[in-house]
Order: structure tokens, then sequence, then C-alpha cells
């Protein structure tokens, strides 16, 4: 859950697409429940895509 507080305004030069995938390796879904709409944009793509993966209903 640290990790994702690691996310910024931008890519960061593709950093955060690394942060992603780091996030992504763990056992679980960091973000179980929808981050809302004023979470960062890496925020609701990590939870699409842990929806979209099966991970979440």
């Amino acid at each position: 859950m640290a990790l994702v507080a690691c996310f910024g305004p931008d890519d960061c030069y593709g950093v955060a697409w690394t942060l992603l995938h780091l996030i992504e390796t763990g056992p679980n879904p960091v973000l179980a429940t929808d981050p809302g709409p004023d979470a960062n944009e890496w925020q609701q793509r990590l939870f699409l895509r842990a929806v979209n993966g099966g991970l979440i209903p």
C-alpha cells in the first residue's frame, strides 16, 4: 500500500509503469475498492487492471 502513494501526477519517464508492475507482482490486489474519481490516474489504472484481470469482482 505504501508504494501506491508513490505515484505522481505524470509517468516520470516510465518509472510509473515500473512501479505499477512492481505493485502487481504482489500476492493480492492492493486496491480492493474503487479509489474514487479524485484518485491519481495511476491508482485508477491499477484498480481497473485488477478488475479486468478478474482479481476483484
